[in-house]
């Protein structure tokens, strides 16, 4: 049972990680067909990051009270209805409309299997929750090259219209197939009043929040729009961003699967704080055009933001460890929206290097403000 608790949580966030990531080749198509721009390409690819973080408040409360069985797939169904009413839009509104969906119902993909495995896997769980990051992160291998290559057979509406139908599958799967915890195990219900406050009134969570804003924003909303909309900008063809993006995903596979073996090792704050100097390192080369490095450090070093989810365990009592990772993951998730909108918005005013400095210059803020955590 243990094992598949894993498989099909997995296969629930590889989903979460195909579709956010996709964007990121099909900018040219949404350009050109539809007739977006910069800003408003922003903002539609965007929706996904604002409607996922305003489900993780509510969403940490469900699954403290309800458990990952019933949470999960029943916002994965909203997720493939988001799936087809994006592949059937017209306009830039239908458009948005199915990108919000798709936020909403991957909402619990990540979430409701770290609280699933916080009772599967109590003593290991740093390194099968990494281990399930990185797995599931092949989703943005998919939404790369093979993407590419998918979408040139049959179509960017297609995609999204087979999609729905996988999504929900996998739901109907998840639902007959686990249990909320191991037999003979109680389900420890977290969902009374008054845990929410005790989270918000942890200053230590809140710095780790503060960090995943600017850290884990700056990686995704890179990955899954900018770092291919910048690569088209430079001039490069689809296959060739393709590639770029599939080195970018791939390097941070590696990058999930071996954080949470580092972290158990040398200690999550420090492996938090190098990680996150490097990838500010990978900024630096993309505004100096520096692309095959520029990628690759982003997107290694970058995936070592999921450990800010692993701190925030660390950080709070058993019972409210749905309502901590979830504000970690709200400050992450509408990072990620604030700031992919926002690069949308600089580059249509100033280009491409203001955004990136001001992506740069966020993280290094959140690095300061992290420091204080590294003393015990």
């Amino acid at each position: 049972m243990a094992v598949r608790v894993f498989v099909l949580f997995t296969l629930g966030y590889f989903l979460s990680y195909f579709y956010r990531s996709a964007n990121a080749v099909l900018a040219k198509d949404l350009f050109q067909e539809l007739g977006l721009g910069p800003a408003e390409l922003g903002l539609m690819t965007s929706l996904f990051y604002l409607a996922f973080a305003a489900a993780q408040l509510p969403l940490g409360s469900l699954l403290d009270r309800f458990g990952p069985r019933v949470v999960t797939p029943s916002l994965l169904l909203l997720a493939a209805l988001g799936s087809l009413v994006f592949g059937l839009a017209q306009g830039f509104g239908t458009l948005a409309l199915g990108r919000a969906l798709i936020g909403v119902g991957m909402a619990a993909a990540l979430m409701g299997a770290l609280k699933a495995f916080s009772l599967w896997f109590p003593k290991s769980y740093a390194t099968v929750s990494t281990l399930l990051v990185g797995l599931g992160a092949t989703g943005g291998l998919m939404a790369a090259t093979p993407l590419a290559l998918l979408k040139e057979a049959v179509g960017w509406r297609g995609v999204f219209l087979f999609g729905g139908l996988v999504v929900a599958l996998v739901a109907l799967a998840i639902y007959l197939g686990v249990r909320n915890a191991p037999p003979g195990v109680a389900w420890p219900r977290g969902g009374e009043g008054g845990g929410l406050w005790e989270v918000l009134r942890n200053g230590r969570l809140l710095r780790v929040a503060f960090l995943a804003l600017a850290f884990a924003g700056s990686f995704l909303a890179l990955q899954t729009l900018w770092a291919g909309a910048y690569a088209y900008y430079l001039g490069l063809r689809a296959l060739e961003v393709g590639n770029l993006l599939f080195l970018y995903s791939g390097m941070a596979v590696f990058g999930f699967l071996v954080s949470g073996y580092l972290a158990d090792r040398l200690g999550t704050a420090r492996v938090l704080l190098f990680a996150s100097l490097l990838f500010a390192l990978g900024l630096l080369l993309l505004l100096l055009r520096v692309l095959v490095p520029a990628y690759a450090l982003m997107g290694f070093f970058g995936a070592f933001n999921i450990l800010t989810l692993t701190q925030a365990r660390e950080l709070v009592a058993g019972h409210l460890v749905g309502r901590g990772t979830t504000l970690v993951n709200l400050f992450g998730i509408g990072g990620t929206f604030l700031l992919q909108w926002g690069v949308g918005g600089v580059v249509a005013a100033l280009g491409y290097q203001a955004a990136f400095l001001g992506l740069l210059g966020l993280l290094l803020l959140a690095v300061v403000l992290y420091l204080p955590l590294l003393r015990k």
